[in-house]
């Protein structure tokens, strides 16, 4: 049989390949379209121009190159025909870089310095900084008139001297001006100085250029007294020296001036030290018992978060699943609600209800006794697992419940007839089968725990602190919010080890769930 020139399959693949073209066509639009993708790549190429210009003012020549790399590839893309795939995939690869990449990175190089408190900039910065915090009025030196100026917020010193103006604050040091420039500021009255005291004698404005040249300041708002350092530094040397009483402080290489007997100069600057926060992390005695003792708790808590949830959700769906049951509809609505409440605003209710002088459980359920659920470490311990479980046993229910209803009753009539039982039925047919779909989940299940963040602070803020460790947490801390103490409780904050705690969770998670993985593996022969 011949075939027409329409029934061709050249012929029928090149009119799909027409017909798919018009739909291309017509899903990019007319030229409103057109107009609006060059003006959104505008304003994208106009951000990117600025942030690699801040970028390169901050000598971040590395984050300057990835930002124009990553433009220009995202102008090539969507102004070139075709590449439908690479349009819609590009946004969420951006973000993915930003977001979870960039995160991740800048992670793993804050582990392997000593940025925190006190090492939080470069060394100019802190040079800058120990100049002007130690500075104190030159003795028996001369006070000059001065004029306090606002611009409606930030202050300002006029200084007339030998016939010329110098003005300057606390960003720019005294420099000579035109009066004219000065038409937008006003001058203070004595009703204005002492209504803004307090930022009048804060106001310090620098002689020169030259850290060491001093300062100007003023109590009165019209007299200024120059203020000088007492730490003299040597760049050519590399030192600073105290005048006050001729000690000497040099860099070692530990990011601050360091003296003879180990004194330090804060603040210092950040540097890269190595495996120096690993180091700290697992030998240091204060700090490696603190680890070891929040670890292990840690585990515990996920395994018996994960067990008790689990268990308690199995339970009530088989319940729940049994026809004969009456208004089982109106129990199951009643068991998902404490799902619906955020795990931030139930533990802060928890809290208020677990309080021993006047919570609810203390007061109305055991008589207005003083039991301290939330202060003792083994009963601050039980109110975390509580909570947990109140909070997570909805999930498995709907879980198990799903995964049961999904298990074909005809297994469980044939080995009715085979004579099991029900107990022996649900152990060797429902349970293995049931394991299938719900093992993956409990893995995550045991993950989310171990970085249960929410309902440990939101509780218990991890407390009571344990007095014998070197470190700022407590009976019911777990990793991830001693990490967050580390980070950002207290006076002294040490961001590198907290990055270094950071990566050690995440191999331990990383390392458990591979592990764990492949054993779920084996259930899968069941089906």
């Amino acid at each position: 049989m011949t075939l027409t020139t329409s029934q061709k399959p050249g012929s029928r693949r090149s009119s799909r390949e027409r017909t798919a073209a018009r739909y291309v066509r017509e899903a990019s639009g007319g030229p409103g379209v057109l107009l609006a993708k060059i003006a959104m790549l505008a304003v994208l190429d106009a951000t990117a121009v600025f942030a690699v210009f801040t970028a390169l003012v901050r000598d971040s020549i590395l984050i300057a190159v990835v930002i124009g790399v990553l433009t220009l590839v995202i102008n090539v893309v969507y102004f070139k025909r075709g590449w439908l795939p690479a349009k819609y995939l590009i946004p969420g690869t951006v973000f993915l870089l930003i977001f979870q990449v960039f995160v991740i990175g800048y992670t793993g190089y804050i582990a392997f310095t000593n940025y925190g408190s006190g090492h939080n900039s470069d060394k100019d910065d802190a040079v800058m900084s120990l100049l002007q915090s130690t500075q104190e009025r030159v003795p028996e030196s001369t006070g000059l008139p001065v004029t306090i100026l606002s611009d409606g917020e930030d202050l300002s010193l006029l200084v007339e001297r030998d016939g010329q103006t110098l003005w300057g604050d606390t960003e720019n040091a005294l420099a000579p001006i035109d009066p004219a420039e000065l038409s937008e500021y006003t001058r203070l009255n004595f009703a204005d100085l002492l209504s803004r005291q307090q930022e009048v004698t804060s106001l310090q404005v620098a002689i020169s250029d030259d850290p060491e040249a001093g300062s100007l300041r003023t109590t009165d708002g019209r007299t200024a007294y120059p203020y000088t350092s007492t730490l003299v530094w040597d760049e050519e040397a590399d030192t600073m020296t105290d005048t006050r009483t001729g000690t000497v402080y040099s860099d070692t290489g530990v990011g601050a001036f360091t003296a003879a007997d180990g004194q330090q100069l804060m603040p210092g600057w950040s540097i890269n030290v190595g495996f120096d926060n690993f180091t700290r992390a697992l030998t240091d005695p204060s700090i490696r018992s603190s680890l070891l003792s929040v670890t292990v708790w840690t585990f515990v808590f996920a395994f018996l978060s994960v067990a008790t949830t689990f268990f308690l959700g199995l339970f009530l769906a088989i319940v729940f699943n049994d026809q004969r049951m009456r208004g089982r509809k109106i129990y199951r609505v009643l068991s998902i609600l404490p799902y619906a409440f955020p795990a931030f605003l139930g533990g802060l209710v928890w809290a208020g209800m677990l309080n021993r002088d006047f919570g609810f459980v203390n007061q109305v359920l055991f008589d207005g006794s003083s039991i301290p659920w939330l202060t003792d470490p083994w009963l601050a311990k039980f109110s975390v697992l509580w909570v947990n479980l109140w909070l997570g046993f909805p999930y498995m229910f709907l879980v198990c419940t799903g995964a049961l209803q999904s298990i074909p009753e005809e297994l469980s009539e044939a080995a009715k007839l085979d004579g099991a039982g029900p107990f022996a039925t649900f152990r060797l047919i429902k349970l293995p089968l049931l394991l299938v779909s719900v093992a993956p989940l409990l893995i995550s299940s045991f993950a989310f725990n171990f970085n249960n963040f929410n309902v440990i602070y939101m509780l218990t803020e991890g407390g009571p602190r344990l007095e014998t460790s070197g470190l700022n947490v407590g009976s019911t801390d777990i990793l991830i919010s001693m990490v967050y103490k580390v980070a950002f409780v207290g006076a002294q904050r040490d961001y590198g080890l907290a990055s270094a705690f950071s990566i050690i969770i995440f191999l331990v998670v990383a390392v458990i769930g591979i592990i764990s993985f492949k054993q779920t593996k084996a259930l899968e022969d069941l089906n």
